[in-house]
């Protein structure tokens, strides 16, 4: 206990500091406003991709052989700009948080983003050998390439912006002027600011060798710290974390996610655009990787626990909450079981709910890594996807079978530790019922001599 209480001493600051956190909260919720386009997106490259031997062939008979192509102009107006809808929502996230106008702060995120931002792209007429420089939007940094800038640049722009706004250095319109008016002139002395460092940081970056920050960022920042989180020792270590979180009551996945979940999303679409242009998959390590193999049923990856609990146990309490929990825990809800069962402050209960996910992690990795199951695509599918079908959406037919067995694996493993505490249940349940029937009266109880 003296461990745990140790532990608990670290992680609790630790979570309350990251969850309280507003650059931390601000990336998480903006992302989140990507997060259903590029869903949508997916289902498009899924259709146009759909791993059944002749998928292609049957449809183009009725559509032509083209058919897939035309379905990647929705995957190209979603991933490839997946940037800048990134800048959009932590520019408004953040301006909330400041307690500034969110649709100001989102444009200026946006517009500091798009003056770091050359607007160059190398163009190779055909036939020519001679390399041209055309104006234009390059999608190379608009999509996971410029995240790290994106991020860096919508805090930075709407923080600056706040603070010019808290310092009164603003236009004060007269009472009688309509309210939107008056933001617009309150938000252009703020808004000139921002744009002029944007554009000094510009001109000096334009003086480096690198001649941009996309290009330095990236270079010295995205990659190396792409790099490691791609590995699998990072993804181990994340998980332990997000499990003791978890432990404690605090939700892990959000704590671990608004910290690893950039990396996690970057590597995604890298296998993403591999995928699309029918080149090798780079990545083991993915948000797919994270959501489609790690666990099952939600952390702890407790739907091997609820099938556990419908066989093996005889208690009423586990037989009741695994019946209850089981329709929930299929789609990755597992609330029922963090703080019913509980998992939650259960010193027996941690060992599984921390080795489970580290085994799925370990076999999975190196059963990609052998060449066993075809790496994760990239197709963002919902969380609440079920077990078996996101694996054969995301990896084939191959990635369901894995899937199947770490699930009886975790079966397996947690059944030794539920058949304790249905014991521990099973001799309450006796007592209670010994004591029910102590209270009960009856009449032969009752006695009339004197």
């Amino acid at each position: 206990m003296n461990a745990m209480g140790s532990l608990e001493k670290v992680l609790m600051p630790l979570a309350e500091k990251i969850g309280k956190n507003k650059y931390l909260i601000s990336i998480r919720d903006g992302f989140l406003v990507s997060s259903p386009l590029l869903i949508v997106g997916s289902l498009f490259l899924l259709i146009a991709n759909f791993p059944i031997p002749g998928w292609n062939e049957f449809w183009a008979r009725f559509f032509g052989e083209g058919w897939a192509n035309k379905l990647s102009h929705p995957v190209t107006a979603t991933f490839d700009v997946m940037t800048i809808l990134a800048v959009i929502g932590i520019g408004y996230s953040y301006g909330r948080q400041e307690d500034v106008n969110g649709i100001n702060s989102a444009v200026i995120a946006l517009v500091s983003f798009f003056i770091l931002t050359p607007f160059a792209i190398s163009f190779v007429p055909k036939g020519s050998e001679i390399t041209y420089q055309v104006t234009g939007i390059p999608l190379g940094w608009m999509g996971s390439k410029g995240v790290f800038v994106g991020m860096f640049t919508a805090i930075l722009s709407v923080k600056l912006f706040a603070a010019v706004i808290k310092k009164g250095i603003v236009i004060r319109m007269p009472d009688g002027v309509p309210p939107t008016v008056a933001k617009s002139f309150e938000a252009l002395i703020p808004s000139a600011i921002v744009m002029v460092v944007a554009f000094v940081i510009k001109c000096l970056f334009e003086m480096t060798s690198f001649n941009d920050i996309h290009t330095f960022i990236y270079k010295f920042l995205q990659l190396p710290l792409v790099s490691v989180g791609g590995t699998l020792p990072a993804m181990v270590i994340a998980y332990i974390f997000l499990h003791l979180f978890w432990f404690f009551g605090i939700n892990g996945s959000s704590v671990v996610g608004a910290v690893y979940n950039p990396v996690l999303r970057v590597l995604s679409v890298e296998n993403l655009e591999a995928f699309q242009a029918g080149n090798p998959l780079p990545n083991i390590i993915t948000g797919q990787f994270q959501d489609m193999f790690a666990t099952f049923g939600g952390a702890g990856s407790t739907l091997s626990l609820l099938v556990a609990m419908v066989l093996v146990c005889k208690s009423k309490r586990i037989k009741n909450l695994g019946s209850l929990s089981l329709l929930p825990g299929i789609f990755g809800i597992n609330e029922p079981i963090i703080y019913g069962l509980p998992m939650m402050l259960n010193p027996l209960m941690l060992i599984p709910f921390i080795l489970i996910p580290t085994i799925n992690i370990i076999i999975a990795y190196f059963a990609m890594a052998v060449g066993l199951v075809p790496y994760t695509n990239g197709v963002q599918l919902p969380w609440t996807t079920p077990i078996l079908f996101s694996g054969f959406l995301t990896t084939g037919i191959r990635g369901a079978i894995l899937q199947a067995l770490l699930f009886v694996l975790g079966v397996i493993i947690y059944i030794p530790f539920i058949k304790i505490m249905d014991k521990q249940y099973l001799l309450e349940e006796s007592k209670e019922n010994e004591n029910e029937e102590d209270d009960d009266i009856s009449f032969d109880d009752i006695s009339f001599d004197d």
